[in-house]
C-alpha cells in the first residue's frame, strides 16, 4: 500500500514503534502487578488491557490490573513502584533492556524527505535517554512527551501541538495502540498502525486499527519506507 498524498511531517510514537519495549515497559507492568498482588500477569493480559482503549499510560495499565485482582494501593504507590523497576536509580532499571527497531539508515533516509517528530506518553527524561542511546544522529523536532500535554492519548493534544509548529503541512502518525489511532483521528491526521507479529493479540489489534480506518497497517516500522515510496 502506498500512502497518498505524502505527508510533510512523520510523527512517531516510541514504544512498540521505534523501540521494542517487551523487556522494559511491558515487563515493568508485569512486575509492578506482581509486587502488589503476587500474580505475574501474562503479556496477553497486558495487551488486552491496552486494547480496551484509554490505557495508553503504563502506570494506568498497571493500576487497572492490580485493582482487578482485588488489591487497592494508591495510584502514587503504583507509580513509585513502576518507576523503581523501569527507571531504577539512574537509568539502570529495565530501560536497559530496550531494543531499537529501525534498521540502520532508515530514519536518516526518511529525514531527507520528511520532517521527523515524536509524540509519546513517555516522561521526557526517559524519551531523551533512549533517543541519545540509539538515535543520537537523528533529529526529531518537536518531541512531545507526557509532561507537555494536559490530556494523555487518546486525546489529540500532542499531535495538535506538533501541527501548530508546521502550519499548513500534512502530518502522518505512526503508532501501535488503539489510543494512538484515536488520537490521530481526533487530530485529523492519517494513522499508520504497527502490529508486530509477536503481539499476543495481533488479530484483535489489527481489527481495531481497521475500525479506526488506519491508512496502513504494518508489521514493523521498517515497512514504512515502502508505503511512502
Amino acid at each position: 500500500m502506498v500512502i497518498r498524498p505524502l505527508p510533510h511531517v512523520l510523527v512517531f510514537d516510541m514504544d512498540g514503534v521505534l523501540v521494542d519495549v517487551s523487556g522494559s515497559y511491558r515487563e515493568s507492568i508485569r512486575r509492578t502487578v506482581e509486587h502488589f498482588t503476587g500474580v505475574l500477569v501474562s503479556h496477553e493480559e497486558v495487551q488486552a488491557c491496552k486494547n480496551r482503549g484509554g490505557m495508553n499510560n503504563d502506570w494506568d495499565v498497571s493500576y487497572q490490573l492490580i485493582l482487578e485482582r482485588g488489591v487497592r494501593p494508591s495510584y502514587e504507590e503504583v507509580v513509585e513502584c513502576f518507576q523503581r523497576i523501569f527507571w531504577g536509580a539512574n537509568g539502570d532499571g529495565l530501560i536497559r533492556e530496550e531494543r531499537w527497531l529501525p534498521r540502520p539508515g532508515l530514519l536518516e533516509r526518511l529525514a531527507e524527505r520528511f520532517r521527523l517528530a515524536i509524540f509519546t506518553g513517555r516522561l521526557r527524561q526517559e524519551a531523551e535517554h533512549t533517543l541519545r542511546r540509539f538515535a543520537g544522529g537523528v533529529r526529531f523536532h518537536p518531541v512531545v512527551t507526557h509532561e507537555d500535554v494536559t490530556r494523555s492519548k487518546p486525546a489529540p493534544d500532542g499531535l495538535l501541538q506538533i501541527l501548530e509548529t508546521v502550519p499548513g503541512r500534512r502530518a502522518l502518525y505512526v503508532g501501535d495502540s488503539v489510543d494512538d489511532a484515536r488520537a490521530a483521528s481526533a487530530a485529523g491526521v492519517p494513522f499508520v498502525g504497527i502490529v508486530a507479529p509477536h503481539n499476543p493479540r495481533a488479530a484483535e489489534l489489527r481489527r481495531l486499527f481497521e475500525e479506526e480506518r488506519a491508512a496502513a497497517i504494518l508489521g514493523d516500522v521498517n515497512e514504512l519506507e515502502e508505503c511512502l515510496a
